[in-house]
């Protein structure tokens, strides 16, 4: 095929966006990870569904970068889940040193690629991302929005017992406890959801869509989600790849944009074959701009906490 997207880290959601990507028959994929066998593995299972599921994306799995150049879109999923007893500096420390070795790695081997990052803290790591590739603010995007928007658009779907495809969201904000979802420019068929539900109704999915990751985890125990994170990453990768110049919440460097500078945070942008080609400035309440603002000051402690740290 004539895209090819590389995706670092072959767990639960490197794989499935793996999967995603092949069986959309959007590109080539390499799937890369650092144990030796399981790339190559996953790589080799998903091809040989390939006939059943009648795409011809060719999969290759590696534990060395040199397969992944000249790629598309890099989507970057490694790093480590936060375990009991971490602090927060020691996940960030570790994370951030992953995300810079494997951002040096693939900017050199692919240095016209759009960087999708997935990786946690996702705001901070897009930071890490931008610093260790130095590419355009353009080529570095975070996925957090699309999929926070994504649960607030099942949320209202599960509510008002309607189809999901009628559905439309906007988060905002940090991926975190200080996301700010959009009632007002959320809506059911056109119809605002202030129109169908009671504020209560509203708040009460508000706060499910800002813990729905904890969530998950809660439910599973020993991993977190990765079904909807994989196709989140995957839609910003097709509009990518098909310069569809959709229109999606996500993490991008903002230089005065909503009355933030230099910093990685989620809003609504149009996403094309360049990467970020818009990031749109849309009326918010005073309500709404004082919780942007706050989300975005949990942001910057992070990112002021990372300067601090050896990685």
């Amino acid at each position: 095929m004539d895209k090819k997207v590389t995706v670092i880290g072959a767990g639960n959601v490197g794989a499935t966006a793996a999967q995603r990507l092949a069986e959309k028959e959007l590109c080539d994929v390499v799937l890369v990870d650092i144990i030796e066998g399981v790339p190559q593995g996953k790589a080799l299972d998903l091809a040989q569904a390939a006939p059943i599921e009648k795409h011809d994306a060719h999969l290759t799995g590696a534990n060395a970068y040199d397969a992944t150049a000249g790629s598309d879109i890099v989507i970057i999923t490694a790093g480590i889940p936060r375990k009991p007893g971490m602090s927060r500096d020691d996940l960030l420390t570790t994370n951030a040193g992953i995300v810079k070795k494997v951002t040096r790695e693939v900017a050199g081997r692919s240095p016209q690629a759009v960087l999708i990052i997935v990786s946690n803290p996702l705001d901070a790591m897009c930071h890490v991302a931008f610093d260790a590739s130095k590419f355009p603010k353009q080529r570095v995007i975070g996925m957090a929005g699309v999929l926070d928007s994504a649960r607030f658009r099942a949320f209202i779907a599960m509510e008002l017992k309607v189809s999901v495809e009628n559905t439309h969201a906007f988060v905002l904000g940090g991926h975190g406890d200080t996301m700010v979802p959009l009632p007002r420019y959320s809506s059911v068929a056109g119809i605002p959801i202030t129109e169908l539900m009671t504020p209560e109704r509203i708040e009460a999915l508000v706060q499910r869509t800002r813990t729905g990751g904890a969530e998950i985890v809660g439910l599973l125990k020993t991993g977190s989600a990765f079904y909807a994170p994989a196709s989140a990453a995957v839609e910003m990768a097709e509009s990518i790849l098909k310069d569809k110049k959709k229109v999606l919440p996500c993490a991008a460097y903002l230089e005065g944009e909503y009355g933030i500078r230099d910093l990685f945070i989620g809003v609504p942008v149009k996403l094309g074959a360049k990467g970020v080609e818009q990031v749109l400035e849309i009326k918010l309440t005073a309500d709404e701009n004082a919780a942007l603002q706050k989300s975005a000051a949990a942001v910057q402690e992070l990112k002021s906490a990372m300067a601090k740290l050896k990685y």
